[in-house]
């Protein structure tokens, strides 16, 4: 009478993806990761560091809950300029070679005009 429905399996294929806070997909996202894990770690190491010092609880999980705050958007603005500055010199190497393929042997050619050029000289 009672149709029970069941979830598809979120791993299918090797392809496992988990989203925190069912926004951002952790796997897919460049530099997502690794920022949650180091977050994670900045909150301990603070929050621990912060009680060792004060003994007061909830201001070292008012501690933690900054340092996971801090951590996590430094770690992530920093891999996603390195991330973003990554693909910008792919972009102009892949450019180059792509140019480097369609001017070779043609009198467009940069090579050949300075090779020329290199030879009227001497």
């Amino acid at each position: 009478m009672y149709e029970t429905r069941q979830d598809p399996p979120m791993c299918s294929n090797n392809n496992c993806s988990f989203k925190l806070l069912g926004i951002l997909d952790v796997q897919n996202t460049p530099c997502a990761r690794e920022s949650i894990l180091y977050g994670a770690l900045g909150a301990v190491v603070a929050s621990m560091g912060h009680f060792l010092f004060t003994s007061r609880i909830r201001r070292s999980c008012d501690v933690g809950i900054g340092g996971f705050i801090v951590v996590t958007l430094g770690c992530w603005f920093h891999c996603r300029y390195n991330y973003a500055k990554m693909k910008i010199q792919e972009r102009i190497a892949l450019k180059g070679m792509k140019n480097k393929v369609l001017y070779e042997s043609t009198h467009l050619d940069p090579e050949r005009k300075k090779a020329s050029s290199d030879g009227d000289s001497s």
